[in-house]
Protein backbone atom coordinates (compact mmCIF):
# COMPACT_ATOMS: atom_id res chain seq x y z
CA UNK A 1 0.00 0.00 0.00
CA UNK A 2 1.48 3.23 -0.85
CA UNK A 3 0.87 6.74 0.81
CA UNK A 4 -0.09 9.56 -1.17
CA UNK A 5 0.81 13.41 -0.05
CA UNK A 6 -0.93 16.15 -1.57
CA UNK A 7 0.39 19.64 -1.83
CA UNK A 8 -2.25 22.68 -3.81
CA UNK A 9 -0.90 25.59 -5.61
CA UNK A 10 -3.96 27.68 -5.33
CA UNK A 11 -1.84 30.56 -7.50
CA UNK A 12 -1.65 27.60 -10.85
CA UNK A 13 -4.61 25.66 -9.19
CA UNK A 14 -1.98 22.83 -9.73
CA UNK A 15 -1.61 19.27 -7.31
CA UNK A 16 1.57 17.62 -6.81
CA UNK A 17 1.70 14.28 -5.38
CA UNK A 18 4.45 13.01 -3.64
CA UNK A 19 4.00 9.06 -3.60
CA UNK A 20 5.97 6.82 -1.02
CA UNK A 21 6.14 3.02 0.33
CA UNK A 22 5.74 3.27 3.99
CA UNK A 23 7.96 0.23 4.53
CA UNK A 24 10.95 1.34 2.05
CA UNK A 25 10.54 5.34 2.11
CA UNK A 26 11.13 5.41 -1.35
CA UNK A 27 9.34 7.99 -3.26
CA UNK A 28 8.60 10.15 -6.22
CA UNK A 29 7.13 13.13 -6.71
CA UNK A 30 4.53 14.06 -9.84
CA UNK A 31 4.49 17.65 -11.55
CA UNK A 32 6.55 20.01 -8.71
CA UNK A 33 5.77 23.45 -9.23
CA UNK A 34 8.40 26.42 -9.53
CA UNK A 35 7.04 29.79 -8.43
CA UNK A 36 6.53 32.33 -11.32
CA UNK A 37 5.35 36.08 -10.30
CA UNK A 38 5.18 37.12 -14.13
CA UNK A 39 4.77 40.84 -12.44
CA UNK A 40 7.98 41.36 -11.07
CA UNK A 41 9.34 38.62 -13.67
CA UNK A 42 11.14 36.45 -10.77
CA UNK A 43 10.80 32.70 -9.41
CA UNK A 44 10.88 31.23 -5.88
CA UNK A 45 10.56 28.07 -4.12
CA UNK A 46 7.42 28.08 -1.51
CA UNK A 47 6.03 25.70 -3.09
CA UNK A 48 8.63 23.06 -3.84
CA UNK A 49 9.96 24.16 -0.68
CA UNK A 50 6.96 22.79 1.32
CA UNK A 51 7.61 19.45 -0.38
CA UNK A 52 11.21 18.85 0.30
CA UNK A 53 10.27 19.87 3.95
CA UNK A 54 7.55 16.93 3.74
CA UNK A 55 9.95 14.57 2.12
CA UNK A 56 12.81 15.50 4.38
CA UNK A 57 10.76 15.48 7.64
CA UNK A 58 9.55 11.79 6.71
CA UNK A 59 12.50 10.67 5.88
CA UNK A 60 11.73 9.84 2.20
CA UNK A 61 14.21 8.18 -0.25
CA UNK A 62 13.10 10.26 -3.77
CA UNK A 63 13.66 7.97 -6.39
CA UNK A 64 12.02 10.28 -9.17
CA UNK A 65 10.12 12.81 -10.55
CA UNK A 66 7.63 12.37 -12.94
CA UNK A 67 6.16 14.94 -15.22
CA UNK A 68 2.80 14.24 -16.91
CA UNK A 69 3.58 16.83 -19.55
CA UNK A 70 5.32 20.15 -20.37
CA UNK A 71 3.36 22.10 -18.79
CA UNK A 72 1.63 25.54 -19.88
CA UNK A 73 0.18 27.13 -16.77
CA UNK A 74 2.95 26.87 -14.45
CA UNK A 75 6.83 25.99 -13.96
CA UNK A 76 8.76 22.77 -13.52
CA UNK A 77 10.61 22.39 -9.89
CA UNK A 78 11.82 19.36 -11.11
CA UNK A 79 16.04 20.29 -11.87
CA UNK A 80 15.83 21.63 -8.41
CA UNK A 81 14.70 18.32 -7.10
CA UNK A 82 17.21 16.50 -8.83
CA UNK A 83 19.67 18.11 -7.58
CA UNK A 84 18.87 18.25 -4.07
CA UNK A 85 18.10 14.48 -4.19
CA UNK A 86 19.94 13.01 -6.94
CA UNK A 87 16.82 11.74 -7.80
CA UNK A 88 16.05 11.16 -11.92
CA UNK A 89 13.44 13.18 -13.70
CA UNK A 90 10.91 11.12 -16.08
CA UNK A 91 8.58 12.30 -18.49
CA UNK A 92 7.34 10.40 -22.14
CA UNK A 93 9.55 9.75 -24.80
CA UNK A 94 6.80 12.09 -27.14
CA UNK A 95 8.03 15.17 -25.18
CA UNK A 96 10.16 15.43 -28.58
CA UNK A 97 7.05 16.69 -30.47
CA UNK A 98 6.71 19.43 -28.22
CA UNK A 99 10.05 20.07 -28.01
CA UNK A 100 9.94 21.00 -31.88
CA UNK A 101 7.36 22.70 -32.41
CA UNK A 102 8.32 25.15 -29.11
CA UNK A 103 12.19 25.59 -30.46
CA UNK A 104 10.84 27.07 -33.55
CA UNK A 105 8.32 29.00 -31.49
CA UNK A 106 10.56 30.76 -29.60
CA UNK A 107 13.47 30.99 -31.96
CA UNK A 108 15.75 28.56 -29.72
CA UNK A 109 18.33 26.20 -29.67
CA UNK A 110 17.67 23.58 -27.11
CA UNK A 111 18.21 20.07 -27.79
CA UNK A 112 14.68 18.52 -28.94
CA UNK A 113 16.13 15.01 -28.22
CA UNK A 114 14.72 14.84 -25.12
CA UNK A 115 17.83 14.55 -23.52
CA UNK A 116 17.05 17.49 -20.85
CA UNK A 117 15.28 14.63 -19.25
CA UNK A 118 16.91 11.45 -17.36
CA UNK A 119 13.89 9.08 -18.76
CA UNK A 120 11.71 8.86 -21.16
CA UNK A 121 9.22 6.77 -21.13
CA UNK A 122 7.25 4.68 -23.26
CA UNK A 123 3.60 3.64 -23.51
CA UNK A 124 3.15 0.19 -21.02
CA UNK A 125 6.72 0.80 -19.83
CA UNK A 126 7.00 -0.64 -16.30
CA UNK A 127 9.46 1.79 -14.46
CA UNK A 128 10.59 1.31 -11.10
CA UNK A 129 11.76 3.94 -8.42
CA UNK A 130 12.78 1.73 -5.80
CA UNK A 131 10.29 -0.32 -4.24
CA UNK A 132 7.45 1.48 -6.09
CA UNK A 133 6.47 0.37 -9.63
CA UNK A 134 5.04 3.06 -12.34
CA UNK A 135 3.28 2.06 -15.03
CA UNK A 136 3.33 4.41 -17.78
CA UNK A 137 0.47 5.33 -20.21
CA UNK A 138 0.89 7.53 -22.74
CA UNK A 139 -2.67 9.56 -22.68
CA UNK A 140 -1.92 12.61 -25.38
CA UNK A 141 -4.86 15.33 -26.56
CA UNK A 142 -4.18 17.87 -23.81
CA UNK A 143 -0.54 17.51 -25.35
CA UNK A 144 0.99 15.13 -27.82
CA UNK A 145 3.64 13.80 -25.16
CA UNK A 146 0.79 13.29 -22.20
CA UNK A 147 1.47 10.65 -19.81
CA UNK A 148 -0.62 9.17 -16.70
CA UNK A 149 0.98 7.19 -14.36
CA UNK A 150 -0.65 4.23 -12.03
CA UNK A 151 1.23 3.45 -9.28
CA UNK A 152 -0.55 0.67 -7.21
CA UNK A 153 -4.22 1.14 -7.26
CA UNK A 154 -4.06 5.24 -8.37
CA UNK A 155 -3.85 6.82 -11.43
CA UNK A 156 -2.14 10.14 -12.13
CA UNK A 157 -3.89 11.77 -15.23
CA UNK A 158 -2.03 15.05 -15.05
CA UNK A 159 -4.01 17.18 -17.54
CA UNK A 160 -6.46 14.68 -19.24
CA UNK A 161 -8.74 13.67 -16.79
CA UNK A 162 -10.19 16.32 -13.84
CA UNK A 163 -12.57 15.81 -11.49
CA UNK A 164 -16.09 15.16 -13.05
CA UNK A 165 -17.68 18.22 -12.41
CA UNK A 166 -14.92 19.86 -14.58
CA UNK A 167 -14.46 17.35 -17.30
CA UNK A 168 -11.34 16.94 -19.40
CA UNK A 169 -8.21 18.62 -20.30
CA UNK A 170 -8.04 21.54 -22.75
CA UNK A 171 -7.06 20.43 -27.21
CA UNK A 172 -5.86 23.40 -28.50
CA UNK A 173 -2.07 23.49 -27.74
CA UNK A 174 0.00 22.76 -31.07
CA UNK A 175 -0.23 19.07 -32.15
CA UNK A 176 -3.40 18.88 -28.96
CA UNK A 177 -6.23 16.90 -30.05
CA UNK A 178 -9.61 16.28 -29.07
CA UNK A 179 -9.82 12.83 -31.06
CA UNK A 180 -6.99 11.52 -29.25
CA UNK A 181 -7.56 12.92 -25.92
CA UNK A 182 -11.20 10.61 -26.34
CA UNK A 183 -9.21 7.68 -27.36
CA UNK A 184 -6.86 8.14 -24.43
CA UNK A 185 -9.96 8.39 -22.22
CA UNK A 186 -11.53 5.93 -23.07
CA UNK A 187 -9.57 2.89 -24.38
CA UNK A 188 -7.03 3.84 -21.82
CA UNK A 189 -8.01 5.50 -18.49
CA UNK A 190 -11.80 3.71 -18.69
CA UNK A 191 -10.28 0.43 -19.24
CA UNK A 192 -8.54 0.92 -15.52
CA UNK A 193 -10.44 -1.10 -12.74
CA UNK A 194 -13.39 1.07 -11.70
CA UNK A 195 -12.17 1.25 -8.26
CA UNK A 196 -8.86 2.87 -9.25
CA UNK A 197 -8.08 6.09 -7.51
CA UNK A 198 -7.88 8.96 -9.94
CA UNK A 199 -5.59 12.10 -9.27
CA UNK A 200 -5.92 14.71 -11.25
CA UNK A 201 -3.62 17.45 -12.17
CA UNK A 202 -5.46 20.87 -11.07
CA UNK A 203 -8.86 21.80 -9.49
CA UNK A 204 -10.67 24.62 -10.88
CA UNK A 205 -13.26 24.19 -8.32
CA UNK A 206 -16.51 25.35 -10.04
CA UNK A 207 -19.11 27.00 -8.49
CA UNK A 208 -16.49 27.67 -5.44
CA UNK A 209 -16.56 24.68 -4.00
CA UNK A 210 -13.92 23.00 -1.94
CA UNK A 211 -10.61 21.89 -3.01
CA UNK A 212 -10.88 18.11 -4.62
CA UNK A 213 -8.32 16.37 -6.52
CA UNK A 214 -9.56 12.43 -5.91
CA UNK A 215 -12.30 10.57 -7.70
CA UNK A 216 -12.52 7.06 -9.16
CA UNK A 217 -12.45 5.47 -12.46
CA UNK A 218 -15.94 4.39 -12.04
CA UNK A 219 -16.97 7.79 -10.93
CA UNK A 220 -15.90 9.45 -13.90
CA UNK A 221 -17.08 6.90 -16.40
CA UNK A 222 -20.58 7.94 -14.76
CA UNK A 223 -20.75 11.24 -13.75
CA UNK A 224 -17.94 12.70 -16.17
CA UNK A 225 -19.77 16.28 -17.37
CA UNK A 226 -18.25 15.98 -20.49
CA UNK A 227 -17.02 12.78 -21.30
CA UNK A 228 -19.23 10.08 -19.62
CA UNK A 229 -19.04 6.63 -20.78
CA UNK A 230 -20.93 6.13 -23.87
CA UNK A 231 -20.40 9.69 -25.43
CA UNK A 232 -19.80 9.34 -28.98
CA UNK A 233 -16.82 10.33 -30.28
CA UNK A 234 -18.16 13.15 -33.05
CA UNK A 235 -20.11 14.80 -30.00
CA UNK A 236 -17.23 15.04 -27.63
CA UNK A 237 -14.89 16.02 -30.85
CA UNK A 238 -17.44 18.98 -31.35
CA UNK A 239 -17.79 20.42 -27.63
CA UNK A 240 -14.20 19.89 -27.11
CA UNK A 241 -13.42 22.14 -30.22
CA UNK A 242 -15.99 24.62 -29.49
CA UNK A 243 -15.07 25.42 -25.65
CA UNK A 244 -11.49 25.28 -26.79
CA UNK A 245 -12.16 28.03 -29.45
CA UNK A 246 -13.60 30.05 -26.43
CA UNK A 247 -10.55 29.77 -23.97
CA UNK A 248 -8.33 32.03 -23.29
CA UNK A 249 -4.17 31.02 -23.37
CA UNK A 250 -2.95 29.97 -20.22
CA UNK A 251 -1.37 33.24 -18.25
CA UNK A 252 2.04 31.66 -18.11
CA UNK A 253 1.70 30.02 -21.38
CA UNK A 254 4.50 31.73 -22.69
CA UNK A 255 7.52 31.67 -19.68
CA UNK A 256 6.11 27.94 -18.88
CA UNK A 257 5.91 26.36 -21.74
CA UNK A 258 9.55 27.62 -22.82
CA UNK A 259 11.24 26.18 -19.84
CA UNK A 260 9.46 23.26 -19.31
CA UNK A 261 10.01 21.88 -22.78
CA UNK A 262 13.72 22.48 -21.99
CA UNK A 263 13.40 20.06 -18.39
CA UNK A 264 12.50 22.92 -16.71
CA UNK A 265 15.90 24.96 -17.10
CA UNK A 266 15.71 29.04 -16.54
CA UNK A 267 17.46 30.09 -19.56
CA UNK A 268 21.69 30.63 -19.17
CA UNK A 269 22.82 33.97 -18.15
CA UNK A 270 23.77 36.30 -20.56
CA UNK A 271 26.85 38.37 -20.78
CA UNK A 272 25.15 40.74 -18.09
CA UNK A 273 24.12 37.88 -15.87
CA UNK A 274 20.68 38.41 -16.05
CA UNK A 275 18.24 36.11 -17.36
CA UNK A 276 15.89 36.45 -20.51
CA UNK A 277 12.44 34.77 -21.31
CA UNK A 278 10.92 35.35 -24.93
CA UNK A 279 7.50 36.56 -25.84
CA UNK A 280 6.91 35.88 -29.24
CA UNK A 281 4.70 38.76 -30.20
CA UNK A 282 1.36 38.18 -32.20
CA UNK A 283 1.86 34.57 -32.05
CA UNK A 284 -2.41 34.02 -32.09
CA UNK A 285 -2.75 37.19 -34.09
Amino acid sequence: MTHIETFYDPRTFTLTYVVSDPETRDAVIIDPVLDFDPLTVSVSQTAVDAVMAYVDRERLELRGILETHAHADHLSSAPLLRDRYEAPVAIGRHITDVQEVFRDVFNQSFATDGSQFDVLLEDEQLWAAGSLQVRALHTPGHTPACMSYVIGRAVFTGDALFMPDFGVGRCDFPKGSAEQLYRSITTKLYTLPDDTEVYVGHDYQPGGRPLAYRTTVGEEKTGNVQLPEGRAAADFVRFRTERDAALAPPALLFPAVQVNVNGGQLPEPESNGRRYLKLPVNLFG
